[in-house]
């Protein structure tokens, strides 16, 4: 018998929540088949068998929290196929006697209670993986099963044959194992079995909660206040559009937003070093490497994965890395490392049509920058004249124990001439 064990995922990590389980009991697998998925508070983790063998048991269910090197499972190894194990008993059943043969006379009725006792290996009966789950689904009491099998392994016939069906059938009561809520209302009084209001109770993902109550600490832990700002982007969607083609064909990857604004944000941290800070207790961390986070949104919710050294990165390898790190997010393919480190954020609202809003600090980092929708609007370019132009406004959030509300303005100023200036970004790329 070989374990099913929760693996090490990382040193910040000591628990997960199981995502989904690919098999079931009295499935075969092979080494490195997938058994199940774990979500993580920051990546989802595929757990592979290490052996072959069947699925003996199932010990944690969907949703379920567990502790590293803890045991949800277990695998039979070197056992047959549930099927081939079912059909064993039926095929090991003596042939009954033809109607010409005559029964032996000594032996009426010592022939049923002359059937062995279930064995056992170590305290547990032994039995077939799907005679176990029908046993499980049902609530059947395998030690009131009897096997015809002659080594009195209990097989799934064993339960479904009509004369197993008095001894196997358990207590009524023991057969509904459902847990009955202790309320029929909600903690915030909504009243959930009510049949002219449908509800649908959906579990939190263990992503979820631990977004939740990471941007609960960010708002209870930082002086965090937020500063705004307009950009034109007629210059950059210029370039856009005249360089796109060419910048495609040269490096294989779109010249999108992010770089523009990666690249903006790196030259603005130059020039005010405590927005890509941290605080450590009575300190402060001035950190002099550019590891940017990117938001991503991905079915599971918001993670950032990190641009490293993005000050030593051209445009098209910033795109590259960004394209990369989205597909991984959308896949649940990150591994911890693409999450760890940043020194800074953007998040992008504006890619699903917000015109404004307050991003939230990703913490330990004291700045994040929030991008919004390009809107075009009529813009005064003097006192005579207005002209349409496409404009995006920008947010910095920040934590107001280390960063000044005028070093906060003067960054996100800086920001906005570098990227109404896109020429000098490329210069100093």
């Amino acid at each position: 018998m070989s374990d099913i064990k929760v693996p090490e995922m990382g040193e910040s990590i000591t628990e997960g929540a199981i995502a989904k389980w690919t098999v079931k009991v009295g499935d075969t697998v092979n080494q490195g088949d997938m058994l199940l998925e774990l979500e993580t508070d920051k990546i989802n983790l595929e757990v592979n068998a290490d052996r072959s063998g069947v699925i003996e048991e199932i010990r944690k269910v969907e949703g379920d929290v567990v502790q590293v090197g803890e045991v949800v499972g277990t695998i039979r190894e070197g056992a047959a196929s549930a099927q081939a194990e079912s059909a064993a008993p039926a095929a090991a059943e003596p042939a009954k006697p033809a109607a010409s043969e005559p029964a032996p006379a000594a032996k009426p009725a010592a022939a049923a209670p002359a059937a062995p006792a279930p064995v056992t290996d170590g305290g547990a009966f032994v039995a077939s993986p799907s005679a176990r789950k029908l046993a499980r689904e049902q609530g059947i009491d395998l030690q009131r099963v009897a096997a015809v099998d002659p080594n009195g392994r209990i097989g799934l016939s064993d339960l479904t044959t009509p004369r197993q069906s008095a001894a196997a059938a358990p207590e009524a009561p023991a057969a509904k194992l459902q847990i009955e809520p202790a309320s029929n209302r909600s903690a915030g009084g909504t009243v959930l079995d009510d049949p002219a209001k449908p509800i649908e109770v959906i579990r939190m993902s263990r992503r979820r909660q631990t977004i939740a109550t990471r941007l609960v600490e960010a708002q209870r832990t930082a002086a965090m206040l937020t500063t705004f700002n307009e950009v034109d982007m007629s210059k950059i969607l210029d370039i856009r559009k005249r360089r796109k083609q060419a910048f495609q064909e040269k490096n294989d990857i779109g010249l999108g937003f992010m770089s523009f604004f990666t690249k903006a944000v790196v030259g603005a941290l130059k020039k005010f070093p405590l927005l890509n800070a941290e605080i450590d207790g009575d300190r402060i961390l001035a950190k002099k490497y550019y590891d940017i986070g990117i938001a991503v949104s991905a079915k599971e919710g918001l993670v950032v994965p990190v641009v490293r050294d993005a000050d030593r990165l051209g445009f098209a390898e910033i795109e590259r890395t960004i394209a990369d790190l989205a597909g991984k997010a959308r896949a649940n393919t990150l591994q911890l490392s693409d999450l760890q480190g940043g020194t800074f954020s953007i998040t992008n609202g504006g890619v699903f049509g917000s015109l404004m809003s307050t991003p939230i600090l990703n913490t330990p980092q004291v700045g994040i920058l929030g991008m919004h929708k390009i809107q075009w609007r009529p813009v005064a370019l003097d006192e005579q004249r207005m002209e349409n132009r496409p404009m995006m406004y920008i947010a910095l959030s920040y934590d107001h124990r280390i960063v000044d509300g005028s070093e906060a303005v003067r960054f996100l100023v800086t920001v906005k001439e570098l990227l109404e200036d896109p020429e000098s970004l490329l210069l100093n790329s």
